[in-house]
């Protein structure tokens, strides 16, 4: 008999990806560092809640934060070695949106 049981790590790795705009975050940082106004604008996300997904996910070790030492104080967040190795799974699913997903114009077309 198969075991049924979703595995833990499964579990938790999901419920990072899950909170809404964290995939966009990660995947908005494969582009490179990037400045907070940077990735608010791009992705269209309040200030407040992009604050709280990349506290979010330094906490899990998935972006840093640099702090650089200049008037005025720049700060830029990128992903870790854990972030990037994320790239691989986000193209995947760009790949199966492409395939799978029809996009708003195609829609109204």
């Amino acid at each position: 008999m198969a075991d049924t049981n979703i595995c833990p790590k499964f579990e938790k790795a999901l419920s990072i990806l899950n909170k809404r705009w964290t995939g966009l975050i990660v995947f908005q940082l494969l582009n490179g560092s990037q400045r907070f106004c940077n990735i608010e604008s791009e992705i269209g996300i309040s200030g407040r809640v992009l604050s709280e997904r990349l506290k979010d996910l330094e906490k899990e070790e998935i972006v840093k934060r640099t702090v650089y030492d200049e008037t005025p104080v720049r700060i830029e967040y990128s992903l870790t070695e854990k972030g990037l190795a994320l790239e691989p799974v986000l193209n995947e699913i760009q790949n199966w949106a492409d395939k799978w997903e029809e996009s708003d114009q195609e829609v109204v077309n």
